[in-house]
């Protein structure tokens, strides 16, 4: 396997260079029409006799993420290209890339208002199946809307940070299956500024796991974007509750979206709503979990913390998640230049790479002594084995100093 993703992809000063993966990002409207593929497949396999195993179709979304993609990352293998500077420009007003995501969003409600009437129908003969689906089909369809919602917020992420007004509106529409609308603020106004600080919600710290991070991103999400808006309007001198608040507006466009799918399908469909949206945004909080886990911005001689660099990121440049998630793998230049459209990303030889891709990874997060294993020492690395240099978990920094032989720093 090429080692273009240690090394850092090349710079290609060839001013024909053409973007290898263009129609490739369409790609990306896999996981938002994959509920449609398997039901036409469910209606095959049934009419064939095959009732015993079409129902594992419904399963299709956590079969994509954790099987699917993680597969074909090992057998494609890394990027290892960057664009040419030249070239730059012209990418980025190419709106071929825009329009990209923004077909995911009316595919991302087709599956939601489809799954809908699958898990209220009680009649899906035309499908083969006597009366509607069993319970277990039905969670495996809940978690596969799930998987569009936690990709749509993603989407969302890669046009909420763009400049037109259009993208941002569709930003906060993407996030209304999630119920996680207050990411819009939070994401721009407080991870970007806070981001590898102990102070983050949404970076993880060593020795913390994924399921200690989840809860404590998840409120500390909401609590930093409701600070964060609150302090706008004080400013303006315009009250906090209100649908000024973009927290709060953010969060009834979801309940007007949640009521209208009730209130057509029926109150049986809301524990599986809310089954999808807590998968969605757990989907998101997994990425974040492993995108800074450990790292650290260190204090400068006035205090404050050093302006965040390639250095405070982890990395991978798998061509296949790349394409699944708009080049969100190559997060240490997201991060550097949070306005530059996903198709100008660049993978940087300064940023710190995972073993695998963020599909692969994901599943080692839900495994705390797998993950650690992995991660803990490539942390050490990055750090030339330096623990006080890494961002520890306040509750087992004591243990984790004495255990690599170092004392806490003065006052920490």
């Amino acid at each position: 396997m090429s080692t273009d993703s240690e090394a850092g992809a090349r710079d290609i000063p060839d001013l024909q260079w053409r973007d290898r993966k263009k129609k490739l990002w369409l790609l990306g409207l896999v996981p938002p029409t994959a509920l449609f593929v398997a039901t036409a497949l469910v209606w095959a396999g049934n009419a064939l006799g095959w009732q015993a195993v079409t129902p594992a179709l419904w399963w299709i979304g956590p079969l994509l993420v954790y099987v699917l993609v993680p597969t074909l990352d090992v057998f494609v293998g890394p990027d290892g290209e960057n664009p040419p500077e030249e070239l730059v420009e012209a990418l980025e007003n190419d709106r071929y890339y825009r329009y990209c995501t923004y077909i995911y969003l009316p595919f991302q409600f087709a599956t939601l208002v489809f799954a809908c009437y699958l898990w209220s129908a009680d009649n899906l003969s035309w499908l083969g199946i006597d009366g509607g689906l069993g319970i277990v089909s039905k969670i495996g369809l809940a978690l596969s809307v799930g998987v569009v919602a936690g990709i749509g917020i993603n989407t969302a992420h890669e046009m909420g940070h763009k400049k037109v007004q259009l993208e941002r509106r569709l930003s906060r529409i993407a996030l209304a299956q999630s119920f996680y609308g207050h990411f819009y603020i939070e994401h721009n106004r407080g991870h970007h500024v806070r981001v590898a600080t102990p102070e983050d919600p949404a970076s993880a710290r060593f020795g913390e796991s994924f399921w200690a991070f989840l809860p404590r991103t998840v409120v500390g999400s909401v609590r930093s974007a409701w600070q964060l808006e609150r302090a706008r309007l004080e400013r303006l001198g315009k009250p906090v509750w209100s649908l000024r608040n973009d927290v709060l507006s953010a969060w009834a466009l979801s309940a007007v979206l949640f009521a209208g799918l009730i209130a057509v399908f029926g109150f049986g469909i809301a524990p599986y709503l809310v089954i999808q949206a807590v998968f969605g945004f757990a989907l998101l909080e997994a990425v974040n979990y492993l995108e800074h886990y450990g790292l650290l911005r260190q204090r400068t001689a006035n205090g404050r913390y050093e302006r965040c660099s390639p250095a405070h990121s982890w990395n991978s440049d798998h061509l296949v998640t790349n394409i699944f998630l708009y080049h969100l793998q190559r997060h240490s230049d997201h991060h550097a230049n949070p306005t530059r459209r996903y198709q100008t990303l660049r993978s940087m030889e300064s940023s710190p790479n995972l073993p695998a891709g963020y599909a692969t990874m994901i599943g080692l997060a839900y495994i705390p002594p797998l993950w650690r294993k992995v991660m803990d020492h490539r942390v050490l690395d990055h750090y030339d084995g330096d623990i006080t240099r890494v961002n520890i978990q306040p509750s087992k920094r004591e243990k984790i100093l004495a255990r690599y032989g170092a004392a806490a720093p003065e006052g920490n």
